[in-house]
């Protein structure tokens, strides 16, 4: 690679040769001594600023002089050498502070700096107190530690709004301050984000189809309690009390053969009404696409084994098998929630994300 050696005037910041007695703008480089045929023409700037510089390539044209008007150093002295003074930033707010320090130009040559660094990469000078401090701060209301904010990963055309959680409540529904209008599956008033103890809360505000939240593992649930799993929701019930006896005449009704059973899985369907019931034959019963005891091959967003319900002595379990878009527990009442946390409303999938 090759480098020419030449001068960079300090009144126009024009590039020169070595060599070169005079700028173009008529300033005389202090470098070299005035010749008795041209003596020294009137000084615009001060000879501390010439600068020796180092270019690639050999073409001796000069180089675009920079805009420096915006830069806090702009307006340097015209007369004298006195050299020029570190600006100071003490006045400025948090937010000027970052947007000085994300587009910093050097106070001695007015070079960008790139953000974080401490000195010049082509002068040496160091970056000040107040611009390398501004690297950490917070500067908008969206990084404060203290506040959340939820996105729609799954919205019918919404994906990746995100609300930004600032106020002290926000009701989620088709009215509110976090609004699904064209959603039927969501309440007016569905459900509430709120803070409490420095911690993000939802609350389900008596919405017809519920708050569903992604388990995380395994957790309890109670006879009459519905979780989603891909598009199927389901409700654990209990094993119905038998019936059995003959009629007035002693004859038994005959049907298929009866299994012990701790518990059963009922599907829900759109608008209320049951579909599918699964009696457990053992402790426990799987749920999923192919392979388990209730299966759905043609729901896309099933795996292949999604989650699993566990009867130990009458308490139950819920178990994400690993899958590929989780299972979801309908909330009674209001739960804590999480960074990285999903939840359901109606057909929208949000995701709770924390800045602390």
């Amino acid at each position: 690679m090759d480098f020419e050696i030449g001068i960079v005037c300090g009144a126009c910041d024009r590039y020169a040769p070595m060599g070169t007695r005079a700028c173009a703008c008529g300033h005389d480089l202090a470098l070299f001594q005035a010749s008795p045929e041209r003596p020294a023409r009137a000084r615009t700037a001060p000879a501390g600023d010439l600068r020796v510089a180092a270019r690639r390539g050999a073409s001796a044209e000069p180089l675009p002089s920079r805009q420096k008007t915006d830069h806090p150093a702009a307006s340097r002295s015209t007369t004298g050498s006195r050299p020029r003074q570190a600006p100071s930033y003490a006045h400025l707010s948090q937010e000027e502070l970052m947007d000085q320090a994300r587009h910093y130009l050097c106070w001695q040559c007015y070079t960008p700096v790139p953000s974080g660094h401490k000195f010049c990469g082509r002068c040496g000078a160091e970056t000040p107190a107040e611009i390398a401090d501004a690297q950490e701060r917070y500067f908008s209301e969206m990084q404060n530690p203290k506040h959340a904010r939820i996105v729609v990963i799954r919205g019918e055309g919404l994906e990746g709004l995100a609300y930004h959680l600032k106020q002290e409540q926000h009701v989620a529904g088709r009215r509110g301050g976090i609004e699904f209008p064209d959603d039927p599956f969501i309440s007016p008033k569905h459900a509430n984000f709120f803070y409490r103890d420095a911690r993000l809360f939802v609350r389900d505000e008596g919405s017809l189809n519920g708050v569903f939240v992604r388990v995380r593992g395994t957790v309890d649930i109670a006879v009459g309690d519905t979780f989603l799993a891909g598009e199927q929701v389901f409700r654990l019930d209990p094993t119905p009390r038998a019936t059995d006896g003959g009629d007035a005449e002693g004859t038994q009704f005959y049907s298929s053969p009866k299994y012990p059973s701790p518990f059963r899985i009922t599907q829900v369907l759109e608008g209320g009404s049951l579909g599918m019931t699964v009696c457990a034959r053992g402790p426990s019963l799987v749920v999923g696409r192919e392979g388990g005891d209730l299966n759905f091959p043609s729901d896309i967003y099933m795996s292949g084994s999604h989650c699993r319900i566990d009867d130990a002595g009458g308490r139950f379990t819920l178990t994400d098998l690993g899958s590929r878009n989780g299972t979801y527990a309908r909330i009674q009442g209001e739960r804590p929630l999480g960074h990285g946390d999903y939840v359901f409303l109606g057909r929208k999938l949000l995701r709770v994300e924390l800045n602390s």
